[in-house]
Protein backbone atom coordinates (compact mmCIF):
# COMPACT_ATOMS: atom_id res chain seq x y z
CA UNK A 1 0.00 0.00 0.00
CA UNK A 2 1.19 3.53 -0.79
CA UNK A 3 1.21 5.97 2.11
CA UNK A 4 -1.30 8.82 1.79
CA UNK A 5 -0.33 11.96 3.62
CA UNK A 6 -2.77 14.52 4.97
CA UNK A 7 -1.65 17.85 3.51
CA UNK A 8 -3.07 21.33 4.04
CA UNK A 9 -2.14 23.86 1.37
CA UNK A 10 -2.64 27.62 1.68
CA UNK A 11 -3.60 28.69 -1.81
CA UNK A 12 -3.67 32.36 -0.79
CA UNK A 13 -0.04 32.25 0.36
CA UNK A 14 2.77 33.69 -1.79
CA UNK A 15 4.73 30.49 -1.03
CA UNK A 16 4.57 28.27 -4.15
CA UNK A 17 2.30 25.25 -3.84
CA UNK A 18 5.07 22.81 -4.83
CA UNK A 19 7.23 24.15 -1.98
CA UNK A 20 4.38 23.89 0.55
CA UNK A 21 3.80 20.31 -0.54
CA UNK A 22 7.51 19.44 -0.38
CA UNK A 23 7.77 20.92 3.12
CA UNK A 24 4.74 18.92 4.31
CA UNK A 25 6.18 15.67 2.98
CA UNK A 26 9.63 16.41 4.44
CA UNK A 27 8.11 17.18 7.85
CA UNK A 28 6.25 13.87 7.77
CA UNK A 29 9.40 11.94 6.90
CA UNK A 30 11.61 13.64 9.50
CA UNK A 31 8.85 13.35 12.11
CA UNK A 32 8.43 9.62 11.54
CA UNK A 33 4.91 9.73 10.07
CA UNK A 34 6.40 8.26 6.91
CA UNK A 35 8.90 5.53 7.70
CA UNK A 36 11.88 4.32 5.64
CA UNK A 37 10.62 1.83 3.06
CA UNK A 38 7.09 3.24 2.89
CA UNK A 39 5.79 3.56 -0.64
CA UNK A 40 4.60 7.05 -1.50
CA UNK A 41 1.52 7.59 -3.61
CA UNK A 42 2.25 8.35 -7.25
CA UNK A 43 2.28 11.81 -8.74
CA UNK A 44 -1.02 11.48 -10.59
CA UNK A 45 -2.95 10.20 -7.58
CA UNK A 46 -1.44 12.88 -5.34
CA UNK A 47 -2.21 15.61 -7.87
CA UNK A 48 -5.83 14.51 -8.20
CA UNK A 49 -6.33 14.15 -4.45
CA UNK A 50 -4.93 17.61 -3.69
CA UNK A 51 -6.37 19.28 -6.79
CA UNK A 52 -2.91 20.21 -8.06
CA UNK A 53 -1.34 20.07 -11.48
CA UNK A 54 0.87 17.09 -12.15
CA UNK A 55 3.96 19.29 -12.80
CA UNK A 56 3.45 20.85 -9.34
CA UNK A 57 3.43 17.48 -7.57
CA UNK A 58 6.30 16.23 -9.72
CA UNK A 59 8.43 19.23 -8.73
CA UNK A 60 7.63 18.76 -5.03
CA UNK A 61 8.60 15.09 -5.14
CA UNK A 62 11.75 15.85 -7.12
CA UNK A 63 12.81 18.33 -4.41
CA UNK A 64 12.76 15.49 -1.91
CA UNK A 65 14.46 13.05 -4.27
CA UNK A 66 17.25 15.62 -4.64
CA UNK A 67 17.50 15.87 -0.84
CA UNK A 68 17.78 12.10 -0.52
CA UNK A 69 14.48 11.68 1.36
CA UNK A 70 12.62 9.90 -1.44
CA UNK A 71 13.86 7.54 -4.13
CA UNK A 72 12.24 6.48 -7.38
CA UNK A 73 12.54 2.76 -8.16
CA UNK A 74 11.52 1.22 -11.45
CA UNK A 75 8.65 -1.20 -10.95
CA UNK A 76 8.18 -0.13 -7.33
CA UNK A 77 7.40 3.58 -7.44
CA UNK A 78 8.50 6.28 -5.03
CA UNK A 79 9.75 5.17 -1.60
CA UNK A 80 10.81 6.88 1.58
CA UNK A 81 14.48 6.37 2.43
CA UNK A 82 16.45 6.88 5.62
CA UNK A 83 16.66 10.47 6.82
CA UNK A 84 20.02 12.07 6.03
CA UNK A 85 22.50 12.31 8.88
CA UNK A 86 23.18 15.93 9.85
CA UNK A 87 26.45 16.09 11.74
CA UNK A 88 27.89 19.19 13.40
CA UNK A 89 31.52 19.99 12.65
CA UNK A 90 32.68 19.35 16.19
CA UNK A 91 35.28 17.18 17.91
CA UNK A 92 33.07 14.12 18.26
CA UNK A 93 32.99 10.60 16.86
CA UNK A 94 30.46 9.48 14.27
CA UNK A 95 29.43 6.54 16.47
CA UNK A 96 28.61 8.85 19.39
CA UNK A 97 26.79 11.37 17.15
CA UNK A 98 24.57 8.66 15.67
CA UNK A 99 23.78 7.17 19.08
CA UNK A 100 22.86 10.61 20.49
CA UNK A 101 20.56 11.19 17.50
CA UNK A 102 18.59 8.07 18.42
CA UNK A 103 19.89 6.01 15.51
CA UNK A 104 21.41 2.54 15.75
CA UNK A 105 25.06 2.60 14.64
CA UNK A 106 26.81 -0.64 13.75
CA UNK A 107 30.32 -1.29 12.56
CA UNK A 108 31.87 -3.92 10.31
CA UNK A 109 35.63 -4.27 10.63
CA UNK A 110 37.05 -4.54 7.11
CA UNK A 111 40.77 -4.59 7.90
CA UNK A 112 43.11 -4.42 10.91
CA UNK A 113 46.83 -4.56 10.40
CA UNK A 114 50.10 -3.55 12.08
CA UNK A 115 53.03 -2.27 10.07
CA UNK A 116 55.13 0.71 9.03
CA UNK A 117 53.12 3.83 8.23
CA UNK A 118 52.73 5.28 4.76
CA UNK A 119 54.56 8.54 4.20
CA UNK A 120 51.44 10.69 4.68
CA UNK A 121 50.51 8.88 7.90
CA UNK A 122 54.03 9.19 9.32
CA UNK A 123 54.02 12.91 8.54
CA UNK A 124 50.60 13.51 10.13
CA UNK A 125 51.48 11.53 13.27
CA UNK A 126 55.04 12.87 13.45
CA UNK A 127 56.53 9.36 13.51
CA UNK A 128 60.07 8.26 12.79
CA UNK A 129 61.08 5.77 10.09
CA UNK A 130 61.16 2.79 12.48
CA UNK A 131 57.71 3.38 13.98
CA UNK A 132 54.75 1.04 13.52
CA UNK A 133 51.07 1.93 13.41
CA UNK A 134 47.80 0.08 13.57
CA UNK A 135 45.75 0.74 10.44
CA UNK A 136 42.00 0.13 10.73
CA UNK A 137 39.33 0.11 8.04
CA UNK A 138 35.67 0.00 9.03
CA UNK A 139 32.22 0.26 7.44
CA UNK A 140 29.84 2.30 9.58
CA UNK A 141 26.11 1.73 9.15
CA UNK A 142 23.09 3.38 10.72
CA UNK A 143 19.78 1.56 11.13
CA UNK A 144 21.19 -1.19 8.91
CA UNK A 145 22.09 1.13 6.02
CA UNK A 146 25.75 1.80 5.02
CA UNK A 147 26.86 5.36 5.68
CA UNK A 148 30.65 5.72 5.77
CA UNK A 149 33.99 4.00 5.18
CA UNK A 150 36.54 4.98 7.81
CA UNK A 151 40.30 4.51 7.66
CA UNK A 152 42.21 5.27 10.87
CA UNK A 153 45.89 5.04 11.79
CA UNK A 154 47.20 5.08 15.36
CA UNK A 155 50.48 4.38 17.16
CA UNK A 156 50.61 0.75 18.27
CA UNK A 157 50.90 1.64 21.96
CA UNK A 158 47.44 3.19 22.19
CA UNK A 159 45.50 1.32 19.49
CA UNK A 160 42.40 -0.63 20.59
CA UNK A 161 42.10 -4.34 19.93
CA UNK A 162 40.25 -5.43 16.81
CA UNK A 163 37.34 -6.97 18.72
CA UNK A 164 36.57 -3.66 20.45
CA UNK A 165 35.93 -1.79 17.24
CA UNK A 166 32.67 -3.46 16.27
CA UNK A 167 31.06 -2.68 19.64
CA UNK A 168 32.25 0.86 20.34
CA UNK A 169 33.45 3.98 18.58
CA UNK A 170 37.18 4.55 18.23
CA UNK A 171 37.23 7.58 20.52
CA UNK A 172 35.37 5.60 23.21
CA UNK A 173 38.12 2.97 23.11
CA UNK A 174 40.82 5.64 23.29
CA UNK A 175 39.17 7.28 26.30
CA UNK A 176 39.12 3.87 28.02
CA UNK A 177 42.91 3.82 27.58
CA UNK A 178 43.31 7.27 29.13
CA UNK A 179 43.78 9.02 25.79
CA UNK A 180 41.69 12.18 25.58
CA UNK A 181 41.33 13.90 22.23
CA UNK A 182 41.64 17.62 22.85
CA UNK A 183 42.16 19.15 19.43
CA UNK A 184 41.88 18.09 15.81
CA UNK A 185 42.73 19.53 12.41
CA UNK A 186 40.40 18.37 9.68
CA UNK A 187 39.79 18.96 6.00
CA UNK A 188 36.43 18.35 4.32
CA UNK A 189 36.14 17.71 0.60
CA UNK A 190 34.35 15.65 -2.03
CA UNK A 191 35.14 13.13 -4.75
CA UNK A 192 33.60 10.33 -6.79
CA UNK A 193 33.18 6.82 -5.36
CA UNK A 194 35.45 4.07 -6.61
CA UNK A 195 33.92 0.76 -7.68
CA UNK A 196 34.91 -0.87 -4.39
CA UNK A 197 33.59 2.04 -2.27
CA UNK A 198 30.35 2.09 -4.25
CA UNK A 199 29.83 -1.62 -3.55
CA UNK A 200 30.32 -1.15 0.18
CA UNK A 201 28.12 1.95 0.38
CA UNK A 202 25.32 0.73 -1.88
CA UNK A 203 25.93 3.55 -4.35
CA UNK A 204 26.75 3.67 -8.04
CA UNK A 205 30.38 3.88 -9.14
CA UNK A 206 31.21 7.56 -9.48
CA UNK A 207 28.51 8.68 -7.02
CA UNK A 208 29.47 11.77 -4.98
CA UNK A 209 31.12 11.14 -1.63
CA UNK A 210 31.93 13.62 1.10
CA UNK A 211 35.44 13.19 2.49
CA UNK A 212 37.12 14.17 5.73
CA UNK A 213 40.74 13.86 6.77
CA UNK A 214 41.38 14.43 10.47
CA UNK A 215 44.50 14.51 12.61
CA UNK A 216 43.67 14.38 16.33
CA UNK A 217 45.87 15.49 19.25
CA UNK A 218 45.75 14.61 22.95
CA UNK A 219 46.08 16.84 26.03
CA UNK A 220 49.85 17.12 25.59
CA UNK A 221 49.57 18.14 21.93
CA UNK A 222 50.80 14.78 20.63
CA UNK A 223 49.23 13.52 17.41
CA UNK A 224 47.46 10.29 18.32
CA UNK A 225 45.22 9.48 15.34
CA UNK A 226 44.97 10.19 11.63
CA UNK A 227 41.71 9.39 9.87
CA UNK A 228 40.63 9.43 6.26
CA UNK A 229 36.89 8.92 5.87
CA UNK A 230 34.32 9.02 3.07
CA UNK A 231 30.56 9.42 3.47
CA UNK A 232 27.55 8.98 1.18
CA UNK A 233 26.64 12.49 0.02
CA UNK A 234 23.05 11.31 -0.45
CA UNK A 235 22.83 10.44 3.27
CA UNK A 236 25.18 12.74 5.07
CA UNK A 237 25.66 16.46 5.76
CA UNK A 238 28.09 18.52 7.80
CA UNK A 239 26.45 21.44 9.66
CA UNK A 240 28.48 24.55 10.44
CA UNK A 241 27.78 27.88 12.10
CA UNK A 242 29.53 30.96 10.77
CA UNK A 243 29.89 34.27 12.64
CA UNK A 244 30.68 37.70 11.29
CA UNK A 245 33.75 39.24 12.91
Amino acid sequence: MSAQLAVELDRSSPVPLYFQLAQAIEKAILGGDLAPGDRFENELALAQRLNLSRPTTRRAIQELVDKGLLVRKRGVGTQVVQSPVHRPVELTSLFDDLARAGQTPTTKLLDYRVGPPAEEVALELNLGPDAEVVSIRRLRCTNGEPLAIMNNHLPVAIAPDADELEDHGLYHSLRARGVHIRLARQRIGARAATREEAGLLDEKTGAPLLTMNRTAYDDSGTAVEFGSHCYRASRYHFDTTVVDR
